[in-house]
C-alpha cells in the first residue's frame, strides 16, 4: 500500500536521538549511532519527530510501505515501558500510566509534559 511514512536521511543524521522521544509509537531508535525506523508498520506517518531534528534528516515521504499497525505499535510501547523507556513529564516525572502526556518544546528541547504541569510551563 502507498502511504506517508517517515524517512531518515543517513547522510544527514548525526545520531543525536532528539527524534526518539517525540515518536509516540516508539518507532524510532538509535541503532549503530544513527536514527532508524525500527519497523515501518510502527510509524504512523504523523511526523511529530520532523521538527526536532537539528540536522533536517527527517522527512515524510509517500511510498510503498506496510499499513500502520496500532496493535504492533502498542506492543512495542509496552516492551519499552517494561524496560523503563516510556516518556515522562519533564517537570514531575509522571509517566503515561499516571497522567496524560503531551509532546512539547521547552527551552529549545523536545520533551513531554503532563497536563497538570503544562499550566506552570505556560504561565510560570
Amino acid at each position: 500500500m502507498k502511504r506517508k511514512i517517515v524517512r531518515i536521511d543517513d547522510e544527514k543524521c548525526t545520531g543525536c536521538g532528539l527524534c526518539v522521544s517525540p515518536c509516540a509509537e516508539g518507532a524510532i531508535e538509535i541503532v549503530n549511532g544513527k536514527a532508524r525506523v525500527l519497523r515501518e508498520e510502527l510509524c504512523d506517518g504523523a511526523g511529530v519527530c520532523l521538527n526536532v531534528c537539528p540536522a533536517g534528516a527527517l522527512t515524510i515521504e509517500e511510498r510503498e510501505a506496510p499499513a500502520f499497525d496500532p496493535v504492533a505499535a502498542e506492543k512495542n510501547l509496552e516492551a519499552k515501558r517494561a524496560q523503563g523507556a516510556s516518556p515522562r513529564c519533564l517537570r514531575c516525572g509522571a509517566d503515561e500510566t499516571r497522567a496524560v502526556l503531551l509532546f512539547a518544546r521547552h527551552r529549545g528541547e523536545s520533551t513531554w509534559v503532563c497536563t497538570r504541569c503544562l499550566p506552570v510551563l505556560i504561565h510560570g
